[in-house]
């Protein structure tokens, strides 16, 4: 009970900080002009005459390569750089309850984000009949991809005192996971390697999991897959972590 307090302690402290900076507000707002542009205009969602939100969705792991770094740039590498992080580790609450607050922080940022998209959803409502189960979904898959994205780029923020350094690692990283994936890197594979590789390596890709959900199929492994990655580099984080409090 007291380390979820502590958690909570450190979540309200980090999510109350987006909104002290314009870091929030310029990410909200670039965040939602991107994803009405990419979907009504690049996506062709008039031309194609259908009551969906799939390019909506289709853009939102290149979003997230770029904006959710944004976000974790700074949730570790800041709190080095000015040396609150040795004062916040002082207080009676272990690391894990730390990081933990600090990613929950950011992933409840980065789903009032995505609610603010809302009135897309409802557009595609008033312009046709679409399946919301579907949608629902997609917003669920999205959500947790995020969560994926964020750990990512708090393991990344924990390696460095540079928020720049730390926005171009988690960008790195997070464009491999999605880049394993696509087409032409799969295409490339199976013109060497036996078929059980090539869906190895797409079995690490952003893009092989959330497409499937997007579509409205929730598959256990699709979610067992980002939770796990989740997992693993919030661990990784907390030993980042634990290791620079050492040094």
């Amino acid at each position: 009970m007291r380390g979820m307090r502590n958690v909570y302690v450190v979540f309200r402290r980090e999510f109350a900080a987006y909104f002290t900076t314009p870091l929030a507000y310029v990410f909200l707002v670039v965040f939602l002009a991107l994803a009405g542009a990419l979907s009504f205009y690049i996506g062709n969602f008039f031309e194609r005459e259908q009551a969906d939100l799939e390019p909506f969705f289709t853009f939102h792991p290149w979003l997230y390569l770029f904006l959710i770094p944004a976000i974790s740039m700074r949730l570790w590498a800041e709190e080095r750089k000015t040396g609150t992080a040795e004062l916040l580790l002082t207080l009676p609450l272990s690391i894990p309850e730390a990081v933990l607050g600090k990613f929950f922080a950011a992933w409840a940022f980065t789903a009032l984000a995505l609610a603010l998209t809302f009135p897309i959803w409802i557009s595609v409502n008033v312009l046709g009949r679409p399946d919301n189960g579907v949608i629902v979904a997609g917003y669920l898959g999205s959500f947790v991809m995020a969560g994926a994205f964020l750990a990512v780029g708090s393991c990344m923020s924990a390696l460095t005192k540079n928020q720049v350094i730390a926005f171009v690692l988690a960008c790195a990283a997070c464009f491999l996971f999605i880049l394993s994936g696509t087409p032409l890197v799969l295409g490339f594979a199976q013109s060497w390697l036996p078929q059980v590789l090539v869906d190895a390596v797409a079995s690490f890709s952003f893009l092989t999991h959330f497409n499937a959900i997007k579509k409205g199929v929730i598959d256990l492994r699709d979610v067992i897959f980002l939770a796990s990655l989740i997992t693993l580099f919030l661990y990784a984080n907390v030993v980042l972590v634990d290791l620079k409090k050492s040094a």
